[in-house]
């Protein structure tokens, strides 16, 4: 689970990543879930987008592709939505730590 300070720290990476999971007319196919486990393996935070043929909107979109590929749902702005899934074997991204409270 993120907390806010985290999630801020993710957008701020998405902000300059590139889109490469569309979800078109066909919706969320098996191919559409595969291309977007593959990139979250690879690069731990992915950007999407459900474009206006799709038959869900972006946050439906969203939370059944984080559903389908065990990742959180960082954002989802308009048609836009991004992903995250810590890669446990070899981590890209380092999180900033969660302060304990006193």
């Amino acid at each position: 689970m993120l907390n806010s300070k985290q999630r801020a720290f993710l957008r701020s990476l998405a902000a300059d990543a590139d889109t490469i999971v569309m979800v078109g007319k066909g919706g969320l196919a098996d191919n559409i879930v595969k291309q977007t486990e593959d990139a979250l393996t690879a690069r731990e935070l992915v950007k999407g987008k459900a474009l206006e043929t799709a038959p869900e909107d972006a946050r439906e979109c969203a939370e059944r592709l984080a559903a389908a590929t065990h990742s959180e749902v960082v954002q989802v702005i308009g048609r836009k939505f991004v992903l995250y899934r810590r890669n446990r074997e070899n981590p890209v991204i380092e999180l900033p730590k969660v302060r304990q409270p006193k």
